[in-house]
């Protein structure tokens, strides 16, 4: 008895079409993992198995969780056993949380994308690549959403044979390479929400959703991050990181609502900025997309490109055609020859001039800069 045998049942034993009945005899062994004795895990981690509730699951599933540590499949990061519809296949895969990003995102394709590429992300930091037969993503064989969002959540994977597993030894050992995997993927994910790096950015697209309610406070939903800095522990050394993005973005938010703009923050992420005439009907006013960049080193080219990418991307996925905004790129110093360079891409620029804001032609035309 172990891991195999427990595979092996689900697989002998599972039937979509059976529902989800208490009496199911598939279902009962998805309900008796957690109290299994015998499958050897790891201490301090739990199984736990999942048919569905109301509703059987196209893709039974077996999570493997950290009794001390993150225990939620809505959200985060966790290992899981997931079957392919026709069960001929199981796998076990590094998965991000997929149930929370319904609200925001839907069901579709912009939770896919958003899953997509935070996975790529975290397949950097476990280097996938030294994991003799892990793949990226896994296939589910099934048209459902949550299936597909299974494949697009997983950030490394191993597919077994359901028909030829592997002995409980070897699935053992794969699992404590997924074991040590999820902890460098949480480590790196808690980095990456925290810093203020280009590659944070969560491509969380959630079309139709820029338009909330006016307020008469111009501050009202202008809610700018923590600017303080904060000390990250980094594979057994401390490393201090500066939140200038966040400070960048109070302070013009500050600075145009003084100028008949209502600078929001709420519910606008990933944008870094949205600002609407003081007062002005949500739903029928003009629109600026402000993208916040920190340049580095006196070096604008890397800022402007990513600002760049970025309001056209967040341009193109967040707004539909008759409502597209008018884009800014806010530095956190002046960028020289690149202000006219984005002024002909039809990308207005602002940046810190010493205690005031300096700004391109469009940016001075809309009051936006101190002079």
């Amino acid at each position: 008895m172990g891991i195999r045998d427990l595979l092996s049942k689900v697989a002998s034993t599972y039937d979509a079409t059976a529902g989800s009945g208490r009496d199911v005899e598939g279902q009962i062994v998805l309900r008796r993992v957690a109290r299994r004795t015998d499958l050897a895990l790891p201490p301090g981690f739990k199984a736990e198995g999942h048919g569905g509730q109301t509703t059987p699951a196209a893709t039974p599933w077996i999570g493997v969780f950290d009794e001390n540590g993150h225990r939620d499949p809505k959200k985060g990061l966790y290992l899981a056993y997931i079957f392919s519809a026709d069960l001929k296949n199981v796998t076990l895969t590094l998965q991000q949380g997929i149930t929370w990003l319904e609200e925001r995102l839907g069901r579709g394709r912009a939770r896919e994308e958003h899953l997509r590429y935070h996975a790529t992300r975290l397949r950097r930091a476990v280097r996938r690549q030294e994991r003799h037969g892990w793949i990226d993503e896994p296939k589910f064989k099934h048209h459902a959403a949550r299936p597909r969002s299974y494949e697009a959540a997983s950030v490394i994977a191993k597919t077994y044979d359901t028909a030829d597993l592997p002995s409980d030894v070897t699935l053992m050992e794969d699992l404590l390479l997924g074991i040590q995997s999820l902890r460098v993927a949480e480590e790196a994910d808690r980095v990456w929400w925290m810093g203020d790096a280009a590659d944070v950015l969560e491509m969380s697209y959630e079309p139709g959703s820029h338009t909330p309610r006016p307020v008469s406070d111009p501050l009202a939903h202008f809610r700018p991050k923590d600017s303080s800095a904060y000390v990250a522990q980094i594979r057994a050394r401390q490393q201090v990181k500066q939140r200038s993005h966040e400070k960048l973005i109070e302070d013009f938010g500050h600075h145009v609502a003084e100028h008949g703009y209502d600078p929001i923050t709420d519910l606008q992420h990933p944008k870094d900025l949205v600002l609407r005439p003081h007062g002005a009907a949500a739903e029928s006013s003009d629109e600026w997309l402000v993208e916040a960049k920190v340049v580095r080193n006196a070096n604008p080219t890397q800022a402007v490109r990513e600002a760049v990418g970025q309001l056209y991307e967040y341009r193109h996925f967040l707004y539909q055609k008759r409502h597209e905004p008018f884009l800014i790129g806010l530095f956190s110093e002046e960028i020289g020859a690149y202000a006219p360079y984005l002024e002909e891409q039809g990308i207005a620029s602002v940046w810190r001039d010493g205690s005031g804001w300096g700004g391109s032609p469009k940016a001075r035309q809309w009051g936006m800069t101190s002079n």
